[in-house]
């Protein structure tokens, strides 16, 4: 069960290949709750659930829920999982950085990175269980930021396709969606059922960071992979649009 009474439980879908723990194992475990210490996993405790692509897969859509320590005020890092349950599997890693970190990364670089705009405006990305002006004061500093992101284990099925059982192949980049009609609606819809959240709501509530969000790279970089999509205000590319007024996270 999830700790916070008013997160909704999102369980994974997949099932592990592998036998039972076992007698050593449960041992080996009860072990390690006495004698050893996890003392760099505290500090995790920034959850947030949003959807990522493969970038160039435009198909290859996932839900990630994000655990994240807030290293310091330009860095975040996180653990992503397929689910917000004790048998979630782990499926990558996120780092987030401002966008004043970002402009010292070399151009090569900053083309892994992908911009953060659209998830906050739109309402997709979520932080459940706060409340929500916590939410909101939260996400308004993300504003103008990047992420950088491995999926590791493709646990969720796509183009028809069920999830891997194990996590087989190379990682893949993952990115970010920038228009609406990118998202594959009936994985939001899902998502916003099975946890009692509103993204139409929250993207309504989200206008006023209209006002701080400034041009991003890699707002084009997946826009010929999807034929429907539609722009939305305040997200524009940094190369097809003039500079706004700098907001937080500058």
């Amino acid at each position: 069960m999830a700790v916070n009474p008013m997160i909704k439980d999102r369980r994974t879908g997949a099932t592990p290949a592998g036998r039972g723990k076992g007698g050593w194992l449960a041992v080996l475990e009860q072990g390690a709750n006495l004698a050893q210490s996890a003392t760099p996993l505290k500090g995790f405790d920034v959850y947030v659930v949003g959807f990522h692509c493969a970038k160039g897969e435009p198909d290859f859509q996932m839900e990630a829920h994000h655990f994240c320590r807030v290293v310091n005020g330009d860095l975040l890092q996180c653990v992503l999982f397929d689910g917000n349950t004790k048998d979630a599997n782990l499926i990558g890693i996120e780092y987030i950085v401002s966008s004043d970190l970002f402009d010292t990364l070399p151009d090569q670089e900053k083309s892994y990175w992908h911009p953060h705009n659209f998830e906050l405006l739109s309402g997709q990305l979520a932080a459940p269980g706060l409340p929500e002006a916590a939410e909101k004061a939260f996400f308004r500093l993300l504003v103008n930021s990047y992420g950088k992101t491995w999926h590791t284990w493709h646990t969720s099925g796509h183009d028809g396709r069920p999830g891997m059982d194990l996590p087989y192949g190379d990682p893949k980049l993952m990115w970010s969606f920038n228009r609406d009609g990118e998202c594959d609606d009936a994985l939001r819809r899902d998502r916003d059922r099975a946890m009692g959240l509103d993204t139409d709501a929250k993207r309504a509530d989200r206008q006023s960071f209209l006002e701080l969000a400034r041009p991003q790279w890699g707002v084009n970089d997946m826009k010929d992979d999807f034929s429907a999509a539609r722009p939305i205000p305040g997200v524009y590319d940094v190369h097809a649009a003039p500079e706004p007024e700098p907001g937080p996270w500058r």
